[in-house]
């Protein structure tokens, strides 16, 4: 059941109630237009992926801004994706199971579908769900996804790839469309010449697998990856036509953590997305109490940043709350309601049904988080 939406339009962020998920809709709209300058005038596209906030909303925003779809992890992303006016979606990761693949090849009958393999087996199955639905003109486009360094899915790089790939070329109701070559470990490295030597590394085995493919004769116009933390080093390889950036919409407090690199044209994204907490308690002086804890928060990437309270840290959650300590002189008031920054937005976002959009102190539009919990 989706719940009461926690603000209306007009009101003050004061008068929200919490938890909330607040998007401040001008840092928001800045770190859009920062990473369409960032492609200004370059080859690759943009692809970003929409499990950071599960929104059609925002899919069809980026859009706006020039990305040529986005993708998504779930076959129900897809779904809601597509029923909220997405017309070109990838959901970059394999779809294994009867019920589930049936889904994705209905779907391609209502926008541009891709998915991504990575074993012979799924490249039949799929196949074959296309063929049952081949006489409405299905044709689902399909990457292989090849391994180059995230230890997740996909196949070797090179020769097992070539493979796959002429298997998808043979296969009716399929397209082979490119590779997959995401390197999600190297978001996270801290510092800017090592995550630059991983996203090289990535970009070597991708680019030595496509000419493997091309001198097979099997085309390979895209090649799909890259992310948030590697932006600068993506584009500095020129390797990949496609970038899966998701989070620089919103920049969590996982991501901030990370070196900065040269400053990308447009300006670096900022924080946009934001927990509300409301101070429930206050134990004994220099400790606080908030509502928002485990099932307001992601906790898998560190505790939250406390925005703009210099002295006050969040040291610790419990179920339904969360411990903050404040140094002398940044005290906290009961009732008093606070900014969080999520260590990791994309889990975040799944734990809420609305987004509030603000801007300054006031309540501007509010959306639902559409595809919230669709993890099949």
């Amino acid at each position: 059941m989706t719940q009461a939406c926690p603000a209306t339009v007009g009101q003050r962020l004061d008068e929200i109630e919490t938890p909330a998920l607040l998007v401040d809709l001008d840092a928001y709209e800045r770190n859009l237009k920062r990473m369409a300058s960032a492609l200004e005038g370059r080859a690759v596209r943009l692809r970003p992926h929409a499990k950071t906030h599960k929104s059609p909303e925002i899919a069809v925003q980026q859009m706006a801004h020039g990305a040529v779809g986005v993708c998504c992890q779930k076959v129900g992303e897809a779904e809601v994706l597509v029923a909220g006016g997405v017309p070109d979606v990838m959901v970059s990761n394999q779809v294994v199971g009867g019920s589930k693949i049936a889904r994705l090849a209905a779907l391609a009958g209502q926008a541009r579908l891709a998915v991504c393999v990575d074993d012979g087996r799924n490249v039949a199955e799929l196949s074959a769900a296309a063929a049952a639905v081949g006489a409405a003109g299905v044709t689902l486009g399909v990457l292989v996804e090849i391994e180059v360094g995230c230890e997740r899915c996909g196949v070797a790089p090179g020769e097992p790839a070539r493979v796959l790939a002429a298997q998808v070329a043979e296969s009716p109701g399929l397209e082979f469309v490119g590779l997959q070559a995401y390197h999600g470990n190297a978001q996270h490295i801290r510092t800017v010449e090592e995550r630059r030597a991983a996203v090289r590394r990535a970009a070597d085995l991708a680019a030595e697998t496509a000419e493997l493919l091309a001198r097979a004769g099997l085309a390979c116009p895209v090649i799909s990856g890259g992310g948030t933390g590697t932006l600068p080093f993506d584009l500095e390889a020129g390797v990949l036509t496609e970038l899966q950036a998701g989070s620089y919409i919103f920049l969590d407090a996982d991501y901030a953590r990370n070196e900065t690199a040269e400053t990308l044209p447009g300006g670096g994204f900022e924080h946009s997305l934001f927990v509300l907490t409301t101070v429930m308690s206050l134990p004994r002086p220099g400790r606080a109490v908030t509502d928002a804890g485990l099932k307001a928060l992601a906790f898998d990437s560190g505790p939250p940043a406390v925005w703009r309270r210099e002295g006050v840290r969040y040291t610790g959650p419990s179920d339904e709350h969360g411990t903050l300590e404040a140094a002398k002189d940044a005290s906290l008031g009961y009732g008093e309601k606070l900014l969080l920054v999520p260590g990791h937005c994309d889990p975040t976002v799944n734990l809420y049904d609305w987004y509030v959009g603000i801007r300054g102190k006031r309540v501007e539009r509010v959306w639902p988080v559409a595809a919230r919990g669709a993890v099949a």
